[in-house]
């Protein structure tokens, strides 16, 4: 297990401010700020692994890491992402 950097953001936590009812939505759009085709087609199974995967590859690319069943994002990975920054 990884400790958290300072500052940094859990993606679990973040998942239960977006909330349940508009956590599919929420995924849909990070996999297509993150470059994924066909994202708002996919199967919700599909959509959670996808998703999953997706932040390995942050993690593999330095902007998170990896904390038993959650990622901790570095300070500024999600500040291009419009859906994060909609939220209240």
């Amino acid at each position: 297990m990884t400790s958290a950097p300072p500052d940094s953001l859990s993606w679990r936590a973040l998942e239960t401010r977006v909330g349940l009812d508009q956590l599919p939505t929420f995924h849909r759009a990070f996999l297509t700020w993150r470059g994924v085709e066909g994202a708002a087609d996919l199967p919700l199974r599909r959509v959670q692994q996808r998703v999953e995967a997706e932040l390995n590859r942050l993690v593999q690319a330095g902007q998170a890491t990896r904390s038993e069943e959650d990622w901790q994002l570095s300070p500024g990975t999600l500040d291009t992402f419009p859906a994060y920054a909609a939220l209240p």
